[in-house]
């Protein structure tokens, strides 16, 4: 079944409270000493929504040394959701109020303390992105209590208070930025900063400067336009990288809240449900003028949803679009083996299945995908991945390890068909058949009972993607949350998720293939032509099956 419409998609767990922070802080300074910068309440306290409250209980969070758990962060949203006003109050409080750590009180609990020489800057690729922010900056700060307070000299386009606190808007074109020592950057609307724009030069300058100062940062974006390699998007590829255990660290807060992936755009009400979704507890937005934007003749449908419901819509030639890989997800697979209680992978040992395997040596990845034969739901079972950063310099497959995972497979589950791309591998691939072979029930080709040559059988490789492709968009792919049997920390489903939505469409003789964005591409495929492989084996094994039940039947007649 997708997922109902009552369940929004959100990459942050509700706050812990025993871990210490000190967004309690924060969020009390924010509430005590600023106002409302626009709208209907301006003027009056600023008040912040559960929603902004959480995200600053996450932001501030410390470990048990008292440092920040996170070094960046990343806020994605609608448009019009009030990022910028929330940014505002932000750099304030980085600028007078309660933001570092200052040791524990008796009951345990850590002290905020005020900056000594904070340095805030608002970043965009232009003045109108940072004006945004900076305008709201300067409403919250008017109040001439709290300018005499924390005797603040609030400017046009800067804010100096005293013992040289500064907050200031930069933009790429400030070639004096580097050697800054700032002590918190806000990086604005940064799905609009690429190569071409000097977005990427900016933020490259921001981090080192802010790496010199053990600063923070955080950046607002809405969804990015996948392969128009903003700073956006490498985030959200950072952020994966991280949540699969890619990265050495995962040190960046990643926040974000969209609507489900099968809302119908055309559905008005199923629209305005996951408008509600996506938008949240920001009950000042109109949803009825969102709705009217949204069926603008002029606004095409993947605006629609990257702006308005924070989904990232797959590129045009995407394989498959997100909609469509989506639709088949069935977190309530039935257990075909009744009396099993454990079903907390998805799969189950006993399972009778088949394997796909497709495998490198260093830079692409290396993955063990099974479906299984029955309802042909797949499950990858393992993945390894160049890591992110110098850890990726040197880096090899495991093979010791991959050939483990194999075994194990073996020995969990009831494999009884295996095909294997022979690239790399070809020693293992026999080392493979060799074992195994006797209880496969259906070989590869009549040369190899494992061994399949994907670039040697084009043709009939090609006329499998084009079948898979037809079981997605038919929604005959039932797959389920699931763990790696490599590593069960990690959320298998979610890679294959994210090795399908890299592969965009490729044409060949033979009909429609599927590739990288581009031959160099960091966006890996291999978990798709591991799955490939796997569902060629299956309908093998189902063909041999009716012919075995046909020759039955005529030998009977």
């Amino acid at each position: 079944m997708p997922p109902t419409q009552a369940e929004a998609v959100v990459t942050v767990p509700p706050f812990d409270f025993n871990t210490p922070t000190l967004g309690v802080d924060v969020i009390d300074w924010m509430e005590t000493w600023l106002t409302q910068a626009d709208g209907p309440n301006a003027g009056e306290p600023f008040r912040l929504t559960t929603e902004q409250k959480h995200f600053l209980l996450h932001y501030y969070a410390l470990d048990s040394q008292g440092r920040f758990a996170y070094r960046r962060a990343v806020l994605r949203r609608p448009k019009g959701h009030g990022k910028s006003p929330f940014m505002a109050a932000i750099a304030l409080a980085e600028l007078c109020g309660p933001v570092r750590f200052g040791g524990w009180d008796d009951n345990g609990d850590p002290i905020g303390v005020e900056e000594p020489m904070p340095w805030v800057q608002i970043a965009g690729v232009s003045e109108k992105q940072t004006r945004n922010t900076y305008d709201a900056v300067m409403g919250m700060a008017q109040d001439p209590d709290f300018q005499a307070e924390y005797g603040l000299d609030v400017g046009l386009t800067r804010i100096l208070g005293a013992d040289g606190a500064k907050l200031e808007m930069v933009t790429a074109s400030a070639n004096t930025l580097e050697g800054a020592r700032p002590t918190f950057v806000i990086l604005d609307e940064t799905h609009h900063w690429t190569a071409t724009n000097g977005g990427h030069a900016l933020q490259l300058v921001i981090r080192r400067n802010l790496g010199k100062t053990n600063g923070r940062s955080i950046e607002t974006t809405n969804a990015h336009e996948p392969g128009q390699d903003s700073t956006a998007e490498r985030s959200y590829l950072t952020y994966r990288a991280m949540a699969e255990g890619r990265a050495r660290r995962a040190d960046m807060l990643y926040d974000s809240r969209e609507a489900p992936a099968d809302i119908d755009l055309a559905d008005e009400a199923a629209l305005r449900e996951g408008l509600r979704m996506a938008y949240g507890d920001a009950t000042w937005v109109d949803l009825d003028r969102v709705i009217g934007e949204i069926y603008d003749p002029d606004t095409p449908p993947e605006e629609a949803r990257r702006f308005y419901l924070n989904q990232i819509v797959a590129a045009a030639d995407a394989w498959v679009l997100p909609t469509q890989w989506n639709s088949n997800r069935n977190p309530d697979l039935a257990p075909l083996k009744l009396g099993d209680a454990s079903r907390t992978r998805g799969w189950r040992d006993g399972d009778t299945v088949a394997l796909g395997f497709d495998g490198s040596l260093t830079d692409d990845s290396t993955a063990l995908v099974a479906v299984r034969i029955e309802d042909g739901a797949p499950f990858l079972l393992g993945v390894w991945e160049k890591p992110e950063g110098p850890d990726g310099a040197k880096w090899e497959v495991p093979k010791d390890v991959v050939r483990g995972v194999v075994d194990n497979a073996f020995a969990r589950l009831d494999v009884i068909a295996f095909f294997s791309d022979v690239a790399y591998w070809e020693t293992d691939i026999d080392n493979w058949r060799d074992a195994y072979a006797e209880r496969l029930r259906v070989k590869a080709t009549t040369r190899h009972a494992i061994g399949w040559d994907m670039r040697g059988h084009q043709m009939e490789t090609t006329h499998a993607v084009e079948a898979l492709h037809r079981a997605i968009t038919d929604k005959q792919l039932p797959w389920t949350p699931h763990a790696l049997l490599s590593d069960p920390s990690i959320h298998g489903d979610e890679v294959l998720t994210r090795h399908v939505s890299n592969a965009r469409r490729r044409l060949n003789r033979w009909g429609v293939y599927f590739g990288k964005e581009n031959r160099e591409s960091p966006k890996k495929v291999d978990a798709l032509a591991a799955l490939v492989l796997a569902r060629m084996a299956r309908e093998r094994v189902r063909a041999e099956g009716k012919q075995r039940r046909s020759a039955g039947r005529v030998a009977a007649f």
